[in-house]
């Protein structure tokens, strides 16, 4: 795709975002991955009146490559892209009653809906951290490898896609169990579905273009440099020094 096309998808991304109340005010952020270049949305502007020309672009590690400002929250999206080689677009969203699992600490793990089954999976809860720090960004890239879409304790959820409409379906379809989990609970009766469905449809998975996560190894924390070794000391001995010294050993033991 080129920039232009790029900047257009999160564009209208975010506008689809705000327009369905999945985020508010200037909450959320969208991200695109193209090769070693992440596009994404700045920091304080509301996503549903995007412009492309406001939409930054760093490198892999978040760095500003067009002197504007990105989004506080970049860390994060590159921790998934540093995990998940597979994974080209983030969206990062405050869906209301997702968020509200998330505050009470209820994963959406459960198979409700056949379609949550093969979109989401697995939706589990990562532990809070402060929004824009190293810590939340380690805690979602340590979650990744295991869910398509996470909750973020007492802040919001997370989404990843081949592309970036797969991980806007995600985050709409989040929501949407969500609805239906807790509108089951009200009612009084939260229907599984039977573990032999759940094995038939987590099997469409691939075959209807959700395959599982492609997750790199965890980066090894940097090894203890060595200490610089003590040279040992030497010295020479003439052959006349060194018989001596045997002889006077050999005198001594015979004392």
């Amino acid at each position: 795709m080129s920039e232009r096309d790029i900047k257009a998808d999160i564009v209208e991304v975010g506008r689809r975002l705000y327009g369905r109340g999945l985020i508010g005010g200037n909450e959320g952020n969208i991200s695109v991955r193209d090769g070693s270049v992440v596009y994404v949305t700045p920091a304080a502007v509301c996503k549903g009146f995007l412009v492309p020309e406001c939409i930054v672009k760093t490198d892999l590690e978040g760095r500003p490559l067009d002197g504007q400002r990105a989004s506080t929250e970049v860390q994060m999206h590159t921790a998934v892209y540093r995990r998940r080689s597979d994974v080209g677009a983030i969206v990062h969203a405050h869906p209301p009653t997702a968020t509200g699992f998330a505050v009470a600490g209820i994963p959406l793990d459960q198979p409700l809906t056949a379609e949550a089954v093969v979109t989401l999976g697995v939706v589990p809860i990562i532990p809070y951290g402060t929004p824009s720090t190293p810590e939340l960004a380690d805690n979602v890239g340590r979650a990744i490898c295991e869910a398509q879409t996470l909750l973020l304790a007492n802040h919001g959820a997370l989404s990843v896609g081949v592309d970036l409409y797969q991980a806007w379906e995600r985050m709409e379809t989040l929501e949407q169990v969500a609805r239906v989990a807790l509108t089951a609970r009200l009612l009084g009766h939260e229907g599984h579905l039977p573990a032999a469905d759940v094995e038939r449809l987590t099997a469409l998975r691939a075959r209807s273009g959700y395959p599982p996560p492609v997750c790199e190894p965890e980066p090894r924390p940097a090894s203890a440099p060595r200490p610089a070794s003590v040279p040992s000391a030497s010295f020479t001995l003439s052959r006349e020094e060194l018989v001596r010294l045997v002889a006077d050993a050999v005198e001594r033991f015979r004392t």
